[in-house]
């Protein structure tokens, strides 16, 4: 275990100034609170916020950060309160130490609920002071490192933890070595056969190209050289997990990834990296589609760098990065690469005014627009997970977005109005479909109506946390007002029956008495079946005969034979309905309706292929609406999964299904056209709504073995 002298010694090595009197402290007190707790390991529990402060000297971070690293399990672990480390450390090292202890007593019943808390705490102490951050992802990368002393269940919990979370939350920061190492840990724990294979194979690859890979390093250094530029060249090697990502999402296999071994060239000045590119470019072929430059666009996380790959000695394909030192210290330290922990908090501009703590600010205010801990974490991990594409305005404003962005996502990255009231877009001078996916460099224009609204179906074509939010909200409402109106209905004909007219300020003033803020809020609980009509009526004051009730109600009630109807609103009364079986559809989600003479109305979600067929009959059209479901009504939905070839794959899937009461009418499954190890499964669910639906796909999504999962279309 490293001592008091030792740490206090690498912290002066690159921080002359330290406060040695803080750290000595900050030793002495940490140990002392967390006296003869020991770790799963055996060792003493102090041995661990140690070696979150060691982690964070190699961060080259300021005397504060690392005190409230030798702090920050005290309050959450020992006795030591709140008020003795604001008496003892300051209120700075203080509030670090907060941002970092986990909420203890919450009303939540869920451990995701505790997970999403937990998580929405850290983000905000995060968005006041980003060494909050740099302290939790030290003291899980450490966490990681001693992973395997946890009882495998635990183990496996805090893997997948870090996968969705910390691990992308690093990358977001610019954290890569963080990240890296997170990643590859993880990856052992949760899918060890895989991570064994892969890095076997890495080990064979290394034997056979050794001597290539220092041939193509040497000529690359010397053709720099030739022209006058002094490089320093490394050859570099893929990480398994970052290997295993690759492979699932372009559906290869390790034989045919090209880019497992790269070359990184660092100069001292950005005109030196474009001289660099050109003498690349001249001596070899550059292989098409695989340029960027994240100099001129850099990513969210402040990565600089330019990408390419070209065709080197021995026809070999060589992939480069070209970039100057210190942005390489920005793409492997990320945020902690920042004056702000050099220098003092008097430059807390340096991090602020960086991009990945602008992206961490945004994320914080987008997901607190989630109802829910679920909706909060699928949010997070959205918006983690994916890489840039970078599109821009008219006048030149530059929009990044998650890869697989649509011009809806555009429209909500603008503001939430412009999302709200898009209606079409022009890219790139053309008119152009909604769900077309954004392409880097592309220009978008987004046409508005002031009579629109966002469509709950394009909850399932945008990929951005905050167009989603924006659109469950927007669904709300709508659904809210659909049921305020069927409640009004509904009040409105019980107080016919008795030649009476629903008086507004006398509703209103019974509203508080139902126990709602307002008198929409009570008629669309009456649409929705939580209050009844006469419950309104009664806080009015009113008395309604019972036979008038028991008429009421057997009007509103199921079929006689027990099965249920379509809640379909537009369609001519007793006529046929059924709901297109190659795509079922689901309330919450828009639907026509498609007339054949003699059959009926086929229901058709808007997205359905199968439309496109009756473009020219518009005749045949009905515009439907959902009314409101009965109790324990379910729709179909078909789904198409692109699942591994692995023991335990379809088990997955099942069991997600199962696991949220929902029922599998068909499955279908065959081998996946031209990729190997692949199959594609196709399956009828049953669920209550689009909402149900969704929640099923994204924790579809989330399974390793899960490739995509998309609605059927056609």
């Amino acid at each position: 275990m490293m001592r008091q002298y030792e740490l206090v010694e690498r912290v002066q090595r690159y921080d002359p100034q330290a406060d040695e009197d803080l750290l000595n402290r900050a030793y002495v007190y940490a140990m002392k609170a967390h006296g003869t707790q020991t770790r799963a390991s055996g060792e003493a529990y102090f041995s661990h916020p140690l070696e979150v402060a060691a982690i964070l000297t190699d961060m080259k971070l300021d005397s504060a950060t690392i005190a409230a690293a030798l702090l920050h399990d005290t309050v959450e672990d020992t006795e030591a309160t709140h008020g003795e480390i604001v008496d003892k450390f300051g209120f700075e090292i203080a509030a670090l130490v907060d941002g970092l202890t986990k909420i203890k007593k919450l009303d939540v019943v869920t451990k995701e609920a505790t997970q999403a808390e937990n998580l929405r705490k850290l983000l905000l102490a995060m968005a006041k002071d980003v060494r909050v951050l740099l302290v939790k992802l030290a003291d899980r990368l450490h966490n990681m490192r001693t992973l395997h002393h946890v009882k495998p269940e635990k183990r496996q919990r805090i893997a997948q933890e870090t996968m969705e979370i910390y691990a992308p939350l690093a990358g977001r920061m610019g954290m890569q070595l963080v990240r890296e190492e997170m990643e590859d840990i993880a990856f052992k724990v949760l899918d060890p056969s895989t991570a064994e294979f892969i890095n076997g194979r890495l080990e064979r690859l290394r034997a056979e190209s050794g001597s290539i890979l220092t041939e193509i390093e040497g000529a690359l250094r010397q053709a720099l050289e030739e022209h006058g530029i002094a490089a320093e060249v490394s050859g570099r090697e893929k990480k398994p997990y970052s290997i295993y990502r690759k492979m699932q999402r372009k559906h290869l296999s390790l034989d045919q990834l090209a880019d497992i071994f790269g070359f990184r060239v660092l100069l001292d000045n950005v005109d030196e990296c474009y001289l660099s590119l050109g003498v690349v470019h001249q001596k070899w072929f550059a292989v098409p589609g695989r340029f960027k430059d994240y100099i001129s666009s850099p990513k969210a996380n402040d990565y600089r760098s330019i990408h390419t790959t070209v065709i080197g000695p021995h026809s070999q394909r060589v992939e480069m990065q070209i970039r100057t030192k210190s942005m390489h210290e920005i793409a492997e330290r990320g945020v902690a690469a920042h004056a702000l922990y050099k220098e003092g908090a008097g430059s807390a501009s340096a991090v602020e005014d960086s991009s990945a703590y602008k992206w961490l600010r945004h994320l914080v205010e987008t997901l607190q627009e989630g109802e829910s801990p679920k909706e909060f974490l699928e949010h997070t991990r959205l918006e983690l997970f994916h890489d840039q594409v970078f599109c821009f305005t008219p006048k030149g404003k530059l929009i990044a977005l998650p890869r697989g962005a649509t011009p809806i996502d555009f429209a909500y990255a603008l503001h939430t109005s412009i999302g709200d009231s898009c209606v079409g877009c022009k890219i790139n001078g053309r008119t152009a479909a909604l769900v077309t996916k954004l392409e880097n460099g592309d220009e978008v224009v987004i046409i508005r109506s002031d009579a629109a609204s966002p469509p709950p179906a394009w909850e399932a074509i945008v990929v951005t946390g905050k167009a989603k939010s924006a659109i469950r909200r927007a669904t709300r409402a709508d659904i809210r007002k659909q049921y305020a109106h069927i409640g009004r209905e509904l009040v409105e004909k019980l107080l016919a029956r008795q030649k009476l007219e629903l008086n507004e300020k006398e509703a209103v003033a019974a509203v508080p008495r139902l126990g709602h803020k307002n008198l929409d809020d009570a008629l669309a609980a009456i649409g929705r079946g939580d209050l009844s009509a006469n419950d309104l009526a009664k806080a009015m004051g009113l008395e309604i005969e019972a036979k008038n009730l028991r008429g009421l109600r057997k009007r509103n009630s199921k079929e006689s034979d027990g099965k249920f109807s379509l809640p379909v609103r537009g369609a001519a009364a007793g006529m046929a309905m059924k709901i297109h079986a190659a795509t079922g559809a689901v309330p919450g989600e828009r639907i026509v309706g498609i007339v054949t003479p003699g059959e009926g109305i086929t229901i058709y979600p808007i997205y359905a292929d199968a439309l496109e067929q009756f473009d020219q009959e518009p005749d045949r059209w009905v515009d439907l609406a959902w009314g409101v479901a009965e109790e324990g009504q379910r729709f179909p939905a078909r789904i198409a999964i692109n699942i591994a070839n692995e023991v335990g794959a379809l088990a997955q899937v099942t069991q997600v299904i199962g696991e949220h009461g929902s029922n599998i009418d068909e499955l279908t499954l065959h081998a996946h056209h031209g990729v190997r190890d692949f199959y594609d499964l196709v399956i009828l669910l049953e669920v209550t709504d689009i909402r149900h639906l969704n929640v099923i796909m994204n924790e579809l999504k989330a399974k390793p073995l899960v490739s995509d999962v998309s609605r059927v279309t056609g």
